[in-house]
């Protein structure tokens, strides 16, 4: 436990420092310090520490790690980790190879190797005596895995295993209905199911059944965690870390599509304004609620927004169940904008002294709540239904649409009502 906080310490330690300074951290480090440390870095550190590092060390450092978090590193490192790969043993290297294959962010690449195996005729007896000799082997000993060959037939927990009797067989204590994944099932639906059934770990199976490996739900913590990082960070158009590698031009380039966007639009907004600028010149006093009424409204909007990226990460939200997320989204809307809307004409009435003034103010902020809520569900699903990520289109976007038709609906009402507003 205390090397494991060091190791976090460390690996967070070296992504806040300039390079040249973490370079130098780094290559002091112990070989079996450094190889924990190195997988725990962000991917810009990870790239650019075994790049200064010889092939040798890096090699060395890889051999230290369980394969999947070895793949991991050689994916991020690049043309650097695959230039360690020739240093390293043939075998370790085929089984690197092998997780490889599988793509990106799938339970195949997630998975490791070592794992508890018993055949399904030997004893609880012998299955302890096999976990003790082999405890520093395998990833994790809280569940062993049954299996006629390679084919996985049952699944038994170290706590079942140690209140059976010495001489039961695998093969009676074990679960047989076993919950698995496929090696190229989603990483986020592997955290789905971990979660769901309340798993230390998940095995992997391919279509004949045979045991390929397992994915622990500490690999699955670090990916819910990864994935929140980036939708936050894609939500909001930055990402500090990568931020942290690039140089200011680098940094404007990212950042610049977010915001020119977003001007785009609220310039939209901007043409609307001049368009009935004969309104507010006649009502002053409107202009004083349109910034209520944009603030209120984006909040909802980037709400229903995190609430859309996060239940399609999750799985609380299909795609081919848009409809029901809408509704329940713009029901929940209706309620808020009932709310705030009463409240914001209320204000109005007495602020103005028109009843028709309150009103229109009022309306104004339950269309442009219930739209924001409705655009900020809507695009991350038709975003995920073209393919893209949700998270990416959501935030600033969203929020620019929403002043757009927000202030259209706003003016034109009063537009429309300006004979009673006098």
């Amino acid at each position: 436990m205390e090397q494991n906080i060091q190791v976090a310490d460390a690996a967070a330690r070296l992504d806040s420092l300039p390079l040249p300074e973490a370079e130098t951290l780094f290559a002091a480090l112990p070989d079996d310090v450094a190889a924990e440390v190195l997988f725990h870095l962000a991917p810009e550190t990870k790239r650019a520490l075994v790049r200064s590092t010889s092939a040798q060390r890096a090699a060395g450092l890889l051999r230290r790690l369980p394969a999947d978090e070895a793949v991991e590193v050689v994916e991020d490192a690049g043309a650097e980790g695959e230039r360690a790969l020739s240093f390293m043993p043939p075998l370790a290297v085929r089984e690197i190879r092998e997780l490889l294959q599988y793509p990106p962010q799938t339970a195949g690449r997630l998975m490791t190797q070592r794992v508890a195996v018993v055949p399904g005729d030997v004893t609880a007896a012998g299955a302890l005596q096999y976990l003790r000799e082999s405890a520093a082997s395998v990833e994790t000993i809280t569940t062993i895995y049954v299996a006629e060959g390679r084919r996985l037939i049952g699944v038994c927990s170290i706590r079942e295993l140690l209140v059976a009797r010495e001489t039961s067989r695998m093969a009676d204590v074990m679960i047989h209905n076993v919950v698995s994944v496929r090696p190229e099932d989603d990483q986020q639906e592997v955290a789905r199911i971990i979660g769901r059934y309340d798993l230390p770990a998940v095995p992997v199976v391919d279509a004949g059944g045979t045991l390929l490996g397992i994915v622990t739900v500490d690999d699955v913590l670090d990916v819910l965690v990864e994935e929140f990082s980036e939708d936050y960070a894609e939500l909001v158009g930055t990402d500090a870390a990568e931020m942290e590698r690039r140089t200011p031009a680098q940094v404007a380039g990212l950042r610049l599509p977010w915001l020119l966007g977003t001007m785009g639009i609220e310039l939209g907004a901007g043409v609307v304004i001049a368009r009935f600028n004969h309104v507010l010149e006649q009502f002053i006093l409107l202009a004083s609620f349109m910034p209520v009424i944009s603030a209120v409204s984006g909040n909802v909007g980037l709400q229903a927004a995190a609430i859309a990226v996060r239940g399609l990460d999750t799985g609380h939200i299909a795609i081919d169940r848009w409809r029901e997320a809408v509704r329940r989204e713009l029901a929940t809307a209706l309620t808020i904008a009932a709310a705030v809307g009463t409240t914001l004409g209320a204000v109005a009435i007495v602020w103005s002294g028109h009843t028709v003034f309150g009103l229109v103010v009022g309306a104004a902020m339950i269309c442009a709540v219930v739209t924001a809520a409705f655009m900020g569900t809507v695009i991350p699903l038709v975003s995920k239904r073209l393919g893209f990520d949700p998270a990416a289109t959501a935030g600033p976007f969203e929020t620019a649409l929403q002043d757009l038709i927000g202030f259209t609906v706003f003016l034109t009402l009063a537009s429309r009502l300006s004979a009673w507003l006098r």
